[in-house]
């Protein structure tokens, strides 16, 4: 009796943990009971612009057939967080922005930065000194002044300033802005040029980590708060225009050494510094030279890339990004420049140019990526100005000759994203089950969710949006991009 009695009570005891376990995986799990899901659509060939088509309430769905086509999503397993979106606020921006009636000045920023009838940016970069987006070649300092005593932001006062205070006015007073230089001035290279890459003379090595603290304090005393700083951008290329070279261990050194005691020093610890800022192909090496060191580490915020390694028309090295997230989870993963290349105003039109942003975001978010900063924010007709003849494609260009503004449809792609995601959000798991549709999706810190939907292709496809047990069906349209808010 004595066994059977000791069998009933593990058997009970066995039975209230197993109810107990069911009661705790069920208060986990996200609810769409008595919900429904809004969806917004762009889509080639009609006049959908980020526009609410319909809503859809969830119900009761099993198993999904083999044959239907169906997003999985399940808010309750939660990666990394969500930083932000923008785009770069680059002389070429500014000055073609000035040339704009005021009432289309308005209606840009209103665009770009209002969280209720704009896209929302929170996001925004900027050159320190002259980049191939200036209309000059220009420093801070006189050449030679290896003091800095003669160091003046006179020069962004005109355009750049102005421009940066209105982007953060129209974003509520706030706007997450990072500096990245392309060159140190000529005499502290070892080319003795602002262009063609070239390397910074060790003998400057503090020199220019004091350069990157004068920046952000005459910023700062313009009223324009300073985020953070990348090193270099784009430090394994030699170009045309301002440029400068760093292998891994020189910028590894650099920051350990000089940039971030620097920093340090001068009262500036609380702003983050971002290392590589330049493509996906080399950046797990780069990111084990960094975050290695736990000296230089110490000091990065993450690492940023951008998306050029494939204008050849290879393949985006996406699983790169995926790589550095494994390997080194505690660091941010930033994308902090990409665009179109090789401006052609016949191609304004182009359905690719936003399909391209897209199926880089959605890849990069699902790899580990934060945050998604565009390159420049507005160019003119010509794709420009840019001083060495290297125009791009721009989300909005200005007709400077007419006053209007030509919203390509890569505005409203990056929109789907920027518009509804907000900062703090956790990225979900979303997947489909066919490969004509890609997603991703986020979840908001009030508790909405956020799945983004991409279809490429030719063809439309009804689908199952499914959660939990429920779902409900929606339709992606022939080449359109889709959000879908709960």
């Amino acid at each position: 009796m004595k066994n059977y009695f000791n069998i009933f009570m593990t058997l009970t005891a066995l039975i209230a943990f197993s109810q107990n376990s069911n009661a705790q995986l069920n208060k986990n799990v996200y609810s769409v009971t008595g919900k429904t899901a809004s969806m917004y659509v762009t889509a080639d060939s009609t006049s959908f612009r980020i526009t609410k088509t319909e809503s859809e309430l969830f119900k009761q769905k099993g198993q999904p057939p083999e044959g239907e086509i169906t997003v999985f999503v399940d808010p309750d397993k939660s990666f990394q967080t969500f930083f932000g979106i923008g785009a770069a606020l680059t002389d070429a921006s500014a000055e073609t922005f000035y040339k704009l009636p005021k009432e289309k000045q308005q209606e840009l920023l209103k665009a770009y930065f209002d969280k209720k009838d704009g896209i929302g940016y929170t996001v925004g970069r900027t050159n320190i000194g002259s980049c191939d987006f200036s209309s000059d070649m220009y420093t801070y300092i006189k050449e030679g002044d290896a003091a800095l005593n003669t160091f003046d932001i006179a020069h962004d006062k005109k355009y750049k300033i102005p421009f940066i205070k209105e982007a953060m006015a129209a974003a509520g007073g706030k706007l997450n802005l990072f500096a990245s230089p392309w060159s140190p001035p000529a005499f502290m290279k070892d080319n003795n040029d602002l262009l063609h890459g070239g390397k910074l003379r060790s003998a400057f090595y503090s020199t220019w980590a004091l350069y990157y603290t004068k920046f952000i304090k005459a910023y700062e005393k313009e009223k324009i708060p300073v985020w953070g700083i990348s090193i270099q951008n784009e430090p394994m290329a030699t170009q045309r225009w301002e440029s400068c070279i760093y292998t891994a261990e020189e910028e590894r050194d650099f920051l350990k050494n000089y940039l971030g005691p620097t920093m340090y020093k001068q009262g500036l610890q609380s702003k983050k510094i971002i290392v590589w800022d330049h493509n996906r192909d080399l950046m797990y090496q780069r990111a084990q030279t960094y975050f290695n060191d736990p000296e230089a580490a110490k000091y990065a915020w993450g690492i940023g890339f951008h998306w050029y390694e494939d204008w050849s028309g290879g393949v985006p090295m996406y699983d790169n990004v995926k790589r550095v997230h494994e390997s080194y989870p505690d660091k941010n993963i930033f994308f902090t420049e990409g665009c179109g290349e090789s401006f052609n105003a016949a191609k304004l039109t182009s359905w690719t140019l936003g399909e391209r942003y897209a199926r880089s975001m959605i890849n990069d978010f699902n790899n580990g990526m934060v945050g998604f900063t565009d390159w420049n924010i507005l160019l003119d007709e010509t794709g420009g100005p840019n001083h060495v003849g290297n125009f791009c494609f721009a989300p909005v260009h200005a007709d400077t000759k007419t006053g209007e503004l030509i919203y390509t449809n890569a505005f409203y792609y990056i929109g789907h994203f920027s518009k509804f995601i907000k900062p703090g959000a956790k990225r979900i798991i979303a997947a489909a089950s066919r490969s004509q549709l890609q997603t991703t999706a986020f979840k908001n810190t009030d508790g909405s969710v956020v799945v983004i939907v991409l279809n490429q292709t030719d063809k439309k496809a009804t689908y199952n949006l499914w959660v939990s047990g429920k779902a409900a069906v929606f339709t992606a349209l022939p080449h359109s991009i889709a959000t879908l808010v709960f």
